[in-house]
């Protein structure tokens, strides 16, 4: 039987979730954005070869993402939408990573991904400012800016080497992971953005460079949250984008996923468009300075 102690625990723990989602949603439905729905199970999947999306035998498999089902409805005219939600990731279990977890996912049609940054600095502004007035200090100061980094220079000056359109990729993860990040400051929101065009599978290449995509990441607390970007909204070379995944998974021992049709017939009309996705438990977690994602979750995954 459990005591006292571990009941307000669990109840802390709820509150905390309770009043971060209402942030983000507040903040959002302040945007003009609608708050939609999409399937989590799938026929198909975006194809990365990082990304291992649970198959459910006969059905099809979890959503790792809704990426794909909320472009088509930005394609279908549903004009700014965001989705809270749950995402699934085969093989994901560590101090900061959960094999199910709280995804934000938004859509800015009409923006690139400069927009999308300034709106997802304001979101992570937003809910600090009311996690601080229920009680949960925040572990930074929200009214100091941002820093912002393009990657070609923080690699330059963390890591020796300047990353271009022949990027060796196994040594840009591991530079990224081994020297970059650890550099990071830890007391500020910091954004990343031009990744190599090899590390941005989904994203618009760089007008003036395209050795570079217009992507970006938010780092906060040491912890990756958000990644986004402007969106590709060309179908033949979103196609081969996917083929070259579907051959790496291939290359990995696994069975690629099917093409997704209907997106890559819809991707035509999305036109100028930024998205944005933004692990929330990740986001209570930098919020609360806490050590495990366990504590800031309903349910720790060992007690599933």
């Amino acid at each position: 039987m459990r005591d006292q102690g571990s009941f307000r625990q669990t109840r802390s723990r709820l509150e905390l979730r309770a009043r971060g989602l209402a942030a983000v949603r507040s903040f959002l439905d302040a945007q003009g954005s609608l708050e939609v729905e999409t399937p989590l199970l799938l026929r198909a999947q975006a194809p990365e070869r990082h990304i291992v999306a649970p198959a459910v035998p006969g059905a099809g498999f979890l959503a790792a993402s809704p990426e794909l089902q909320m472009k088509r409805l930005v394609a279908d005219g549903a004009g700014p939408i965001h989705q809270i939600t749950r995402s699934f990731r085969g093989g994901e279990r560590g101090r900061v990573h959960l094999p199910e977890f709280t995804i934000v996912e938004w859509y800015l049609p009409g923006a690139t991904y400069r927009e999308a940054m300034d709106q997802t600095e304001a979101l992570v502004r937003w809910v600090a400012e009311r996690l601080a007035t229920s009680g949960s200090p925040p572990r930074f100061d929200p009214g100091v800016p941002f820093e912002r980094h393009r990657i070609p220079d923080l690699f330059e000056r963390l890591a020796g080497w300047r990353p271009g359109a022949d990027v060796d990729d196994e040594r840009f993860a591991f530079d990224l992971v081994d020297k970059v990040e650890p550099a990071l400051p830890r007391d500020r929101g910091v954004l990343v953005y031009d990744y190599p065009a090899s590390q941005a599978s989904l994203a618009r290449l760089c007008p003036g460079d395209p050795a570079y995509a217009e992507r970006f990441e938010l780092y906060l607390g040491g912890l990756e949250l958000a990644n986004g970007f402007t969106e590709l909204s060309d179908a033949a070379e979103q196609r081969a984008r996917f083929e070259r995944e579907r051959a790496a998974i291939a290359a990995q021992g696994r069975s690629p996923y099917p093409l997704d049709e209907r997106f890559l017939a819809a991707l035509p009309r999305l036109g100028l468009c930024a998205g944005v996705a933004l692990g929330f438990d990740r986001l209570l977690l930098a919020l609360t300075g806490l050590e495990d994602i366990g504590e800031v979750t309903s349910f720790r995954w060992e007690e599933v």
